[in-house]
């Protein structure tokens, strides 16, 4: 297959997705995906993005039970580091939507790297073996005008927003290896299906901060409303960071799982998940060298319950412990304790117009404790929030209503805030959550005739106000957008167009959740044409 896809700002994606026998018996395999991508986007001087991906595998079918896939992927990324727009009172400031506040060289350079294989061998039609290794590497070179609270910030009857100098290398390591057994066998009249295995992983970060207080002392104001870029010219890079720090983490988990059928229409999971996790984290803060150990462990129960109570009705219910090791440390150099949940969902699935049309309502709570958010006056680094909370009910409709019409679509509503903290106020909602959310999408194909394989489409997407950050400071306000398509398929050809956010509807898409994003304005309407052919 080999497709090129066009559209608004300079937007130009040629790909190429090529499988195949390498021997007479196909034994071996392969298939290779490459990509290039190239954009200026809409923000202000067409800030070109560049990115190339490419993926081959290698699979050799060893014998009828016995195969090994090989794996590679590789992704080099440049684009602009965009740090977003700002909130003027409890309102996003009133700018254009491509502006930026930053400086027009600011850039993130990225790669990422990944090799391993997955190797699965079948005893009998019951008991598989499978196995599978990894390694990762990903590099972010990141240079960069942001704005700091300690540093002044905005200031609201100006409208001069302070900023400094920064630069950061992110070098991310690991190395995984899993392995796992599934196997049927019966107990009586019951069946089960049992998962058991262990996975063995080891991580590196190793990050160094360049805060370009240099020349000392330098500020890089800019005027929101009347913005001058290069004012003050970019400094060489430090020779020695400000700042840096390296985690190294070991983690051992051991899991066991098993899917139980009890009766024709009742089926149950139950599994438990033991992680031990040995973290050393070594910091380096003006001169002085701090480095601290850290051993958690933690066993995560899981099960869930599917009840069919008579043809095309299913009940459902699920509970759930995580466990997730933490990477981030605070501004005086300690990591952070693992996050921990627990969540559970019930739910109903019934199919509807004659099996045509699958719809599900489900009521979900979840509840996590440390999670990792950024420092509120130093976003460099971390704090974790003692305890947030999401529960809600989330509706969905999707399946064929009418020979060649689909339809997709989905509700959902969600109270999610903080339940315990000594920092934020309990009580206040999480950042960028809405309370409401929408989305409906639609497709009609043509299935006889001369129009045969032309396909319409349309889209909608409603998302109700949200809080712009724990403090609650500032909102985002609701938006609603629309989309349509067409496309048109035939022999090995297939042709289309998509129209996005056909209103031009200026919305804000995201808030500030990491240490260099800020408030992200929606992509204005848009425009993409694509072209792709399979042989």
């Amino acid at each position: 297959k080999v497709a090129l896809q066009a559209g608004s700002y300079g937007l130009v994606r040629p790909q190429v997705d090529l499988s195949g026998p390498l021997t007479e018996d196909g034994s071996l395999l392969y298939r290779l995906n490459a990509v290039y991508q190239r954009e200026d986007g809409f923000r202000d001087f067409d800030q070109k993005t560049n990115r190339f991906f490419i993926g081959p595998t290698l699979t050799w079918r060893i014998s009828d039970r016995t195969e090994v896939d090989f794996q590679l992927e590789y992704l080099d990324d440049e684009r602009p580091l965009d740090p977003g727009l700002v909130a003027l009172g409890n309102r996003v400031a009133d700018i254009p939507r491509d502006r930026i506040l930053g400086e027009p060289n600011d850039q993130i350079e990225s790669t990422f790297i990944r090799v391993g294989y997955d190797f699965e061998h079948r005893f009998n039609e019951n008991w598989t073996l499978r196995n599978a290794f990894r390694y990762l590497e990903s590099n972010d070179d990141i240079s960069a005008t942001l704005s700091f609270p300690f540093i002044g910030g905005l200031d609201e009857t100006t409208g001069l927003l302070s900023r400094v100098f920064a630069e950061q290398t992110v070098a991310n390591e690991t190395l995984a290896l899993q392995t796992n057994v599934v196997g049927k066998f019966t107990t009586g009249s019951i069946d089960h299906t049992l998962l058991m295995g262990v996975d063995l992983a080891r991580y590196r970060l190793d990050s160094e901060s360049f805060t370009l207080f240099f020349p000392p002392n330098v500020r890089v104001p800019i005027n929101i409303f009347n913005p001058v870029y290069g004012a003050v010219p970019r400094p060489d890079r430090l020779e020695v960071p400000t700042s840096s720090e390296t985690i190294d983490t070991d983690s051992l988990q051991i899991y066991i799982q098993d899917q139980i059928k009890l009766l024709d229409n009742l089926i149950l999971v139950a599994g438990l998940n033991y992680e031990t996790v040995s973290q050393n984290t070594t910091t380096i803060r003006g001169g002085q060298t701090t480095a601290i150990d850290l051993s958690e462990d933690a066993f995560s129960p899981r099960v869930g319950l599917v009840y069919q109570p008579i043809e095309n009705l299913s009940l459902y219910a699920n509970y759930a412990r995580s466990f997730f090791p933490s990477a981030a440390v605070t501004v005086d150099g300690n990591p952070l304790q693992a996050e921990k949940g627990e969540g559970f969902e019930v739910g109903i699935k019934t199919e509807l117009l004659n099996q045509k049309l699958l719809a599900t309502l489900a009521y979900f709570n979840l509840t996590r404790q440390n999670v990792a958010t950024a420092d509120p006056t130093d976003p460099r680094f971390s704090i974790a929030t003692g305890e947030q909370q999401s529960q809600g009910l989330e509706l969905s409709l999707t399946g064929e209503i009418l020979s060649g019409w689909n339809v997709l679509g989905s509700y959902t509503y969600t109270d999610a805030e903080i339940t315990a903290d000594n920092r934020f106020e309990v009580g206040n909602r999480l950042p960028g959550v809405p309370e409401h959310s929408a989305s409906l999408w639609t497709t009609y194909e043509i299935q006889t005739g001369s129009l045969e394989g032309l396909k319409f489409g349309i889209g909608f997407n409603w998302v109700g106000d949200r809080t712009g950050d724990f403090q609650n400071s500032f909102n985002l306000d609701s938006y609603f957008l629309t989309s349509v398509a067409i496309a048109y398929q035939r022999d090995n050809w297939r042709f289309g167009l998509n129209f996005q956010n056909i209103f031009d509807v200026n919305y804000i898409s995201g808030t500030p959740r990491t240490r260099t994003r800020g408030i992200q304005p929606g992509e204005p309407f848009t425009v993409i044409g694509s072209i792709s052919y399979e042989f």
